[in-house]
């Protein structure tokens, strides 16, 4: 039945009685998970925990561990990048700017805007530095300002690239700059018409040859049409030194974190998949990326899972859609990847950390967490394990919110918290441990 969105307007003040039932199953992970079947409402039951101040809690970390605040007072905190001579970049600012275009775009933004912090975006690059490398960094300086939503950074050489919502910039850069010489040098422009997913992810290839921005789609399933998402729901691969694109993969819902495998070369992303299929449909995932390759969106999801809802079908483009490589759960909303190093101790020698921003359309909530997905061989194996927990407090209400994580190579995971405003810095309690065998 066509539904117009006249008749959705007159009967959104029911949506809450009818939406999809909560469900109190743990999210649904691994290498392959068992899916449940969809379950269909008007919309999800919606539910963003009350924001709260830290006082005189802290995020929760495994025994061994220790957690410290090296940064607050931050105007949202989004992504890092770790510097050769070991300075921290923060970027920070809010983007989007969507128009609402139905009352479900209505309802959404308002128990969204629930769980965000109240200051403003910086739209800037901070710098932190720790000139004695005690971990306290005793030095922040504004190193770009007047930036448009700044997200991904990647450094190569001596340029430093950022992916502001809108397009690519760089700036030259040598080490123990505290401020940029100059204004940004545009290098490509980005899709930012609608911009419904803001976020432009980036990493650079291990050669510094290509740049690799992740692009999200401009609707859940692409119920404004195929024509709004056009260069959107991929990832870019841009050529440094001349702007020039191409798409690399595609089908990819909203690839919000990309990173390179340390020895392999090989492109990893996370990616936010669709919603209105129950507390449990679809799995947001992490995953090696293929040239060329295609990941279901719209028309699929885990694989060749079809999704009914969008129309018209493609049956052959269903077929080619590639098995993601790890589910992480549905609606986490994961925002940041980053792959370890044997400096973070035994446990977390090998694997990807990821930072989940948390649900909004989940009841009970899920994410709000910092995990560890194992690797064996270069792939993942293994149930996930927590690495910073206590965001979504035992009161219900969250005190923070993770996006990016950065691993620090002397041993440090960083993440960023956007509600809170803070860089958070764990490390091993007694560093000497990194260096035996054994669990911490």
């Amino acid at each position: 039945m066509k539904t117009t969105a006249r008749t959705v307007f007159v009967i959104a003040p029911l949506v809450l009685l009818v939406a999809c039932k909560g469900n109190t199953d743990a999210p649904i992970y691994g290498v392959d998970p068992a899916l449940p079947a969809p379950q269909r409402g008007l919309l999800p039951e919606m539910q963003v925990a009350e924001p709260a101040g830290w006082g005189d809690r802290r995020p929760q970390v495994p025994e061994g561990y220790r957690i410290t605040a090296i940064a607050t007072d931050l105007q949202v905190p989004r992504q890092t990048l770790v510097l050769p001579n070991g300075d921290i970049l923060v970027a920070e600012g809010r983007g989007g700017g969507a128009p609402a275009l139905t009352p479900k775009d209505v309802i959404a933004g308002l128990i969204k805007a629930r769980g965000i912090s109240p200051v403003k975006g910086g739209n800037r690059l901070t710098l932190l530095r720790d000139a004695d490398g005690d971990g306290v960094y005793e030095s922040r300086t504004v190193f770009a300002k007047d930036l448009n939503a700044p997200y991904g950074l990647a450094l190569v050489g001596n340029r430093l690239y950022v992916a502001n919502q809108d397009a690519l910039v760089r700036f030259d850069y040598q080490p123990g700059q505290f401020t940029a010489a100059g204004p940004p040098v545009k290098v490509a422009d980005l899709p930012s018409a609608i911009n419904h997913h803001w976020t432009k992810s980036l990493t650079a290839s291990a050669d510094g040859r290509f740049l690799y921005v992740g692009i999200g789609s401009n609707s859940n399933i692409a119920e404004r049409g195929m024509a709004a998402e056009v260069d959107r729901a991929m990832i870019w691969e841009i050529d440094a030194e001349t702007g020039a694109h191409r798409p690399y993969a595609t089908g990819l819902r909203n690839p919000t974190a990309l990173t390179i495998q340390p020895g392999s070369g090989q492109l990893w992303a996370a990616v936010n998949e669709r919603d209105e299929l129950g507390p449990n449909l679809a799995p947001d995932y992490v995953t090696s990326v293929r040239e060329n390759g295609f990941y279901g969106w719209p028309y699929s999801y885990w694989g060749q899972n079809v999704d009914t809802r969008v129309r018209p079908q493609d049956p052959a483009k269903v077929a080619a859609a590639i098995q993601p490589d790890y589910a992480l759960g549905s609606h986490v909303a994961t925002l940041g990847i980053a792959f370890s190093t044997p400096a973070m101790g035994p446990r977390f020698a090998e694997g990807l950390f990821v930072g989940e921003h948390g649900s909004w359309n989940r009841k009970p909530p899920s994410g709000y967490r910092v995990i560890f997905v194992p690797f064996r061989d270069g792939r993942p194996a293994g149930e996930p394990v927590e690495v910073v927990t206590g965001f979504l407090g035992d009161d219900g209400k969250t005190r923070g919110r993770p996006v990016g994580v950065t691993v620090d190579p002397r041993g440090a995971l960083l993440v960023a918290d956007d509600l809170s405003n803070t860089l958070w810095r764990v490390t091993l309690a007694n560093p000497a441990s990194a260096n035996q065998g054994g669990a911490p």
